[in-house]
C-alpha cells in the first residue's frame, strides 16, 4: 500500500492523525464562518472575502513551503505551519471588527497553507505510481471525512455558545497539529545524496520551468483550481447562506448535512484509490467531476431539507471520490527530486480558485442571486473536466 521504506507506513499513520485534527477543526468553521463575518454587518462579497484571503495566504505560502520543506525538513514546516494557523484561529475568536476578523483569517490561512502543501509533499516522497492512489485515498479519505465531518459539531457549538467559539475550537487543533508534527511525523526529506541525483538539485525556478511544460500537470492543477472555486465560492460562501434564507435551517442542520455527505465519502474514498491504481487516473478523475458539478445544481434546486440532504451525499461521495486522483496524477507528473517543487506548485495554483472563488461567486450573488454562483461552479466545473479528459495524457494505466 505504501513503498518500500521501512517508516512509510508509520508516517501515513501519523500523517492521517494530523490532517484528521487539523481538518476537524477546520469543518468546524465551515458553516460558522459566513455567519460570523455577516454578523459584522457586511455584504455577500465581503463574507466571501473572509474565505477568500485565507486562501490568498495559501497560495503566497505554498512555493516558499516548498523551499522550506527542502531546506529545513518536513517535519519543521508542518509544526510551523501547525504554530501559525493556532495563532490566526485563535485571533479570529476574539476579533473585534470585520478588518481584524480579515486580518486573523489570512494568518489563519497562511498556517494552514503550510500544513497542506508540507502534507502533500510527504505523502508524493513515501508513495510510488503503482500504489499512490491508494495511498493517497487513505490520507485524502481521512482529510475529507474530517472536514466533513466537522461542520456539525461546529455548527452545533456555534448554536449553544456562540459563532466564536469553533475557532477557538481550530485554533486548539492547530496545537495539536504542532505537537503531532514534531513528535509523531518522521522526517522524509531525501537525503543529500539523493538530491544530488534528481532535481533537486536545480534552482527552483528551473524546477518550475520543467513543471510548466507538462501539459498533464497544468490540466490537473487547472481541474484543483476550479474545484476549488466551487469549494470555497460556492459550497463554503453560498451554501449555508442559501439554506438558512431559503430552507429556513439551522447551523446544526447544515452541519448534519455535510456530515452524511462526509460518511458516505468515506465508504467510497479507499475504493475509488483503488480503481484509481487499477483503471488509471483519469477513468475516476473524470465522471467524479462530473457528478460534483451536478451536486452544485442540486443545492441550487433544493425545495426542502430532504433535497439538501441529498445534494450533501452527492457532494460529498463526488469529492471523495475524486479527492485523491489528481494529487496522484500531480506526483506522477514530477520528476525524480522535484516532489516539494511539484507539489507545492500544485497547491499554489489550486489555492488561487481559494481566493478567486469566493470573492467572484460572492459578487456575482450579490448581482444576480444565490443561484447564480452555483450554476457558474457546475459550468466551470464541466468544462474543465471536459479539457482534462480530451488533452491530459494518462499518467499511470494501472492494470487494465
Amino acid at each position: 500500500m505504501v513503498s518500500k521504506e521501512p517508516n512509510a507506513r508509520r508516517v501515513l499513520v501519523w500523517m492521517c492523525v494530523l490532517i484528521a485534527v487539523n481538518q476537524l477543526g477546520f469543518g468546524a468553521v465551515i458553516p460558522v464562518l459566513p455567519l460570523y463575518a455577516q454578523s459584522f454587518g457586511v455584504s455577500q462579497a465581503a463574507i466571501g472575502a473572509t474565505v477568500a484571503v485565507y486562501g490568498l495566504a495559501r497560495v503566497l505560502l505554498s512555493i516558499p513551503t516548498g523551499k522550506v520543506a527542502d531546506w529545513l525538513g518536513r517535519r519543521s514546516a508542518l509544526a510551523a505551519g501547525g504554530a501559525l494557523s493556532a495563532i490566526g484561529n485563535l485571533w479570529c475568536a476574539v476579533a473585534g471588527s470585520y478588518a481584524e476578523l480579515v486580518l486573523a483569517r489570512f494568518v489563519a490561512g497562511a498556517g494552514a497553507g503550510v500544513v497542506l502543501t508540507a502534507g502533500m509533499i510527504v505523502l508524493a516522497d513515501i508513495t510510488r505510481t503503482a500504489t499512490r492512489g491508494r495511498t493517497m485515498a487513505i490520507y485524502q479519505g481521512t482529510f475529507l471525512f474530517a472536514v466533513g465531518i466537522g461542520p456539525f459539531p461546529g455548527g452545533f457549538l456555534a448554536e449553544r455558545f456562540g459563532l466564536d467559539v469553533p475557532f477557538l475550537v481550530y485554533g486548539a487543533a492547530s496545537a495539536v497539529v504542532t505537537a503531532v508534527a514534531w513528535f509523531g511525523v518522521a522526517e522524509t526529506r531525501p537525503s543529500a545524496h539523493a538530491d544530488a541525483q534528481g532535481g533537486t538539485a536545480l534552482p527552483l525556478r528551473q524546477q518550475l520551468r520543467v513543471l510548466a511544460a507538462n501539459v498533464g500537470f497544468l490540466l490537473t492543477c487547472t481541474l484543483s483550481l476550479v474545484g476549488a472555486v466551487a469549494r470555497t465560492g460556492a459550497l463554503f460562501s453560498v451554501v449555508p447562506v442559501l439554506a438558512r434564507d431559503r430552507l429556513d435551517l439551522t447551523a446544526t442542520q447544515i452541519g448534519f448535512g455535510f456530515a452524511i455527505g462526509s460518511i458516505l465519502g468515506l465508504l467510497i474514498t479507499y475504493p475509488a484509490g483503488a480503481l484509481v491504481d487499477y483503471y488509471g487516473r483519469k477513468s475516476v478523475i473524470v465522471p467524479a467531476t462530473f457528478f460534483t458539478a451536478a451536486s452544485m445544481l442540486a443545492f441550487s434546486v433544493a425545495p426542502d431539507y430532504a433535497w439538501f440532504l441529498v445534494a450533501c451525499a452527492v457532494w460529498g461521495g463526488a469529492t471523495a471520490a475524486s479527492g485523491a486522483a489528481p494529487a496522484a496524477y500531480a506526483a506522477d507528473s514530477a520528476p525524480p527530486g522535484m516532489n516539494a517543487a511539484a507539489m507545492s506548485a500544485y497547491r499554489m495554483l489550486s489555492d488561487i480558485g481559494y481566493v478567486a472563488g469566493p470573492i467572484l461567486l460572492g459578487a456575482l450573488g450579490d448581482w444576480q442571486g444565490l443561484d447564480a454562483p452555483m450554476w457558474a461552479a457546475a459550468i466551470a466545473l464541466a468544462v474543465a473536466t471536459a479539457l482534462f479528459a480530451t488533452l491530459a495524457p494518462e499518467t499511470h494505466r494501472g492494470k487494465r
